[in-house]
């Protein structure tokens, strides 16, 4: 099975990257596998407890992704540094107690292994 992998830069509510990432990754889902990477202020993404007036819940819609087999990974040091710490256990599907299940806290080492194993790699971002 061939491999997608989209990394994302920017946070969620600034433009729709976010929003046509899980677009894509929903309709790849079905003939391919699929991972996500959360880049600098794309982080913010899988926050629990946002509540957006006109926008669609990106973070729940990403954990959806990751409940169907997306991989979904979030840059430690740019988590790190906006204030999001990976916990030593896994729990509830995450390492981060602010992050919405399925979605974990890893190093840009794991990037580097995504984009070695994908057929495709698209980058969303400014």
């Amino acid at each position: 099975m061939k491999t997608l992998t989209i990394l994302l830069t920017d946070g969620p509510y600034i433009s729709e990257y976010a929003e046509i990432a899980c677009l894509l990754a929903g309709v790849a889902l079905k003939r391919y596998r699929v991972n996500i990477f959360l880049y600098l202020d794309a982080v913010h993404i899988p926050k629990k407890g946002q509540t957006p007036s006109f926008f669609t819940n990106v973070g729940a819609l990403f954990s959806g992704l990751a409940k169907k087999g997306a991989v979904i990974r979030a840059c430690a040091r740019c988590a790190a540094a906006r204030g999001y710490i990976a916990e030593e256990e896994i729990s509830n599907g995450t390492n981060c107690r602010d992050y919405f299940p399925g979605i974990e806290i890893s190093s840009l080492y794991e990037l580097s292994e995504m984009i070695c194993k994908s057929d495709r790699v698209i980058s969303l971002s400014r």
